[in-house]
């Protein structure tokens, strides 16, 4: 499914969430609106280290960053391959990968439609930058 926030696009696998669209849809527009701080939908994790590193980053709290190097910490692995990781993040925003920042202050990257733009505006909106 596709979806606009703050004037962004993100694409997200609806197969991935356990919820109906409606659902999604509604939250996100909450979300957005400054009504909801987290998403209350199943995520499908994939049984990969990409799964491992989305429920790292589910438990960022709204407002917060974490670097990679600090998820690499806790995954035991690289900061490098938790960044790719994050980049192949089927369900942005709902599992929040753009509060995964670089340990210099800076954004690193960001997949979504808009790139670090993108991510810049949902932590601005979280007042975490």
């Amino acid at each position: 499914m596709q979806i606009t926030l703050f004037g962004y696009e993100f694409a997200l696998d609806d197969a991935s969430v356990d919820a109906s669209e409606a659902t999604v849809r509604e939250q996100l527009r909450e979300y957005e609106a400054g009504e909801r701080r987290s998403f209350d939908v199943d995520i499908d994790y994939p049984d990969t280290f990409t799964g491992d590193v989305m429920r790292a980053m589910e438990r960022i709290p709204y407002g917060e960053t974490r670097t990679y190097g600090d998820l690499a910490d806790e995954l035991d692995t690289a900061a490098v391959a938790v960044g790719q990781a994050c980049g192949r993040n089927p369900v942005a925003v709902v599992v929040p990968c753009h509060r995964v920042v670089g340990a210099d202050g800076g954004l690193g990257g960001y997949s979504a439609s808009g790139g670090t733009d993108a991510k810049r505006r949902l932590l601005e909106h979280e007042g975490a930058r």
